[in-house]
């Protein structure tokens, strides 16, 4: 049974759980915002965390804050970045637009957990949040997750979802295949062509979130409440930013315009439009590959992906390409994401945008999954898929789309004429247009080599 402690702030007294490391502000925005059970990230409760530690660190140095408090907090805060107190943290992510009650959430826990650890009075606002203001915190906070997940999480995941492919293109990319436009029949092109147009949009794609994340690296803190920096030393943000890009591995700096910073989102708005341009990319090479493995009998069967799981729960035998599909569904979410973070973004209202909560929550959801369902793709659908060979080569042997290669001798009219009796009869093209030309068999075969065809040229 649930016991209480009583607990005040500005506003009066109320009733905390006992064993809570928050305290009164949490508590009401816990009474005020049963919304959706979707509580802040973790990532981005470890940036609060970080920004707290560097914001004590700082103080201590300008000689604003006692060592000892510093000392305290630095301590508390670090275990919230190790991962413990997570469920402390329980404010919904549809709150006050500012952030403000997850500020406090984290001002509260820390120091709580100041106060235990050090047997001093360690105080919300006069000593954790000394300094800041929800308005800077919660911008900067949704600028270093981000960073953290872009340059730990997401850009590795691409650097090796890319490796995959173009492993994969030098095992397999020898075998020459009918391309398809429209989806239907065109001119063979090799496995290694087809696995290019894939690298080179996933290169491209984490090259557009490398240029986009610079500006995030920029941060708001120190601009407090509405970006005149009003309560921060005038050296606060530069010493702050060095404490902070030594306890994160990030070079973060200060933003060239706190109002900029404070009232937008604009860096964030561009990064998750990089991030959807990724997930349109994941869904071309997923729909490719679900594409290439349709079948096994009544659909192309180009490839065979790996065999993961039972595909379905009345039919024995079946198996799906689900993690194509996963990464379909990754891609939606994501492009899905982007729209909120841009309605969200134009929210910026005079001096402070109001949808930071959900920016935060949608921008690293996106980032999440996009991290993970790249590896999936190249682990478990890339890396381990089989060619059809016989399959491929039939199919080839038969396409009458290969007669284009004839138009410059025979011209375009009569070549359409051959295509569309080999189409009619289900013949070789080769076969027909034996037939119904003056070009010998070998002739016939040096025109219409899908090797050679894949090259170019005339």
């Amino acid at each position: 049974m649930t016991t209480f402690r009583q607990a005040s702030d500005s506003m009066g007294t109320l009733e905390v759980p006992e064993t809570a490391l928050y305290q009164a502000q949490t508590q009401r925005a816990i009474n005020n915002f049963a919304v959706s059970n979707l509580t802040m990230p973790a990532a981005f409760i470890q940036s609060l965390a970080y920004i707290k530690q560097a914001a004590a660190e700082t103080n201590a140095e300008l000689g604003h804050l006692d060592a000892d408090i510093a000392k305290a907090i630095i301590s508390a805060a670090q275990s919230i970045i190790d991962g413990e107190h997570l469920a402390h943290f329980p404010v919904d992510v549809f709150q006050t637009g500012s952030g403000t009650s997850s500020n406090m959430n984290a001002n509260e826990v820390i120091a709580t957990l100041a106060s235990q650890q050090s047997g001093l009075d360690v105080h919300p606002n006069d000593h954790v949040n000394m300094g800041q203001s929800s308005n800077d915190v919660i911008p900067t906070a949704i600028h270093v997750s981000s960073a953290i997940a872009v340059i730990y999480d997401l850009l590795p995941a691409l650097k090796h979802l890319s490796q995959s492919i173009e492993q994969k293109s030098a095992s397999i990319g020898h075998h020459v295949k009918t391309g398809r436009t429209h989806l239907m029949d065109a001119m063979p092109i090799t496995f290694a062509q087809s696995l290019s147009g894939w690298q080179h949009q996933i290169d491209n794609a984490y090259q557009g979130i490398l240029t986009s994340v610079e500006k995030v690296f920029e941060l708001a803190q120190g601009g407090t409440a509405v970006g005149t920096g009003v309560n921060a030393d005038a050296k606060f943000s530069n010493l702050f930013n060095q404490y902070l890009s030594s306890n994160v591995g990030i070079r973060f700096s200060t933003s060239q315009n706190f109002f900029y910073s404070i009232g937008s989102q604009d860096a964030i708005v561009a990064l998750s439009g990089q991030l959807k341009t990724l997930a349109v990319a994941n869904m071309k090479v997923a729909n490719d590959l679900r594409w290439m493995n349709s079948g096994p009998l009544a659909g192309l069967s180009e490839i065979e992906l790996e065999a993961l799981q039972p595909g379905s729960s009345i039919m024995p035998g079946k198996v799906n390409p689900v993690i194509p599909e996963a990464a379909a569904m990754v891609s939606a979410q994501v492009i899905g994401n982007d729209t909120t973070i841009t309605v969200a973004g134009q929210s910026g209202n005079f001096e402070l945008n109001v949808m930071l909560p959900v920016i935060a929550h949608n921008i690293l959801e996106s980032i999440d999954v996009l991290s993970n369902v790249s590896r999936l793709l190249a682990d478990k659908a890339i890396s381990s898929f089989e060619v059809n060979e016989g399959n491929i080569k039939k199919a080839l042997a038969k396409n009458p789309i290969l007669v284009t290669a004839l138009n410059p001798v025979i011209g375009y009219e009569k070549a359409a004429k051959i295509a569309k009796l080999a189409y009619k009869e289900s013949r070789p093209i080769i076969d027909v247009a034996s037939e119904n030309t003056d070009l010998s068999i070998e002739e016939l075969t040096a025109l219409l080599d899908p090797n050679k065809l894949t090259q170019g040229g005339l």
